[in-house]
């Protein structure tokens, strides 16, 4: 237990940012995971711009590096660009 009332408040506020963060990292594996799944090209490629922004998004509130998501666009890319039509 914080001894500090402003120990108590970061406390809080960290709790806040974390739930905050897990929801984003959430929301990014999903739509990640829906662009992996998607079977044809048009779907994939329509999918991975949705999935581009979050990534960037993610990684300027620092939830994940910029090399992370840069990485990770270009997987992804790769993969849809290597789907039938």
């Amino acid at each position: 237990m914080p001894y500090h009332k402003s120990a108590a408040k970061r406390v809080k506020t960290n709790e806040i940012s974390r739930r905050r963060n897990i929801a984003a990292r959430s929301r990014m594996r999903h739509v990640l995971k829906a662009v992996r799944e998607a079977k044809d090209r048009a779907t994939a490629s329509e999918l991975y711009v949705k999935a581009a922004a979050i990534l960037d998004r993610t990684a300027a509130k620092g939830i994940i590096k910029k090399e992370t998501a840069n990485r990770q666009k270009s997987r992804l890319a790769k993969f849809a660009a290597s789907l039938s039509a």
